[in-house]
């Protein structure tokens, strides 16, 4: 297992900015069926808690509760506060506006800068 140092969320975020579109290659609708995924596995559990709504708030505490213990095991691993597993909706939201990002990057002819390098924009069928 490889570990790198960041300078921060600004790091992570240029790491995961630089490859995300072209892992999805360069689909503005994998994009779109990403961030929607994301949406709803990740942020819709603590949006239904402030629904207001009783059932709905169950359905959001039990989904995030679900998702904190799938996190457990890492959060352990790294010996990190317990706390951690209930960040999971943040770095979602991070993930996906890096992502969206990304796909900002390269359509402006700025993707996988690296080193002071650009990709070539390549021509897709979303194009």
């Amino acid at each position: 297992m490889g570990l790198r140092a960041y300078d921060g969320l600004a790091g992570i975020w240029h790491t995961v900015a630089r490859t995300a579109f072209t892992q999805l290659r360069y689909s503005a609708w994998l994009l779109a069926a990403t961030v929607a995924g994301l949406a709803l596995a990740f942020l819709a559990p603590p949006l239904l808690l402030l629904t207001g709504s009783r059932p709905s708030a169950v359905l959001g505490a039990a989904a995030w509760l679900l998702m904190m213990l799938a996190y457990w095991p890492a959060v352990r691993l790294y010996r990190l506060n317990p706390a951690w597993t209930a960040t999971l909706p943040l770095a979602a939201l991070v993930y996906a506006g890096a992502t969206i990002d990304s796909a900002r990057r390269y359509w402006a002819g700025k993707g996988g800068e690296w080193k002071g390098r650009t990709q070539p924009k390549r021509m897709t069928i979303d194009d």
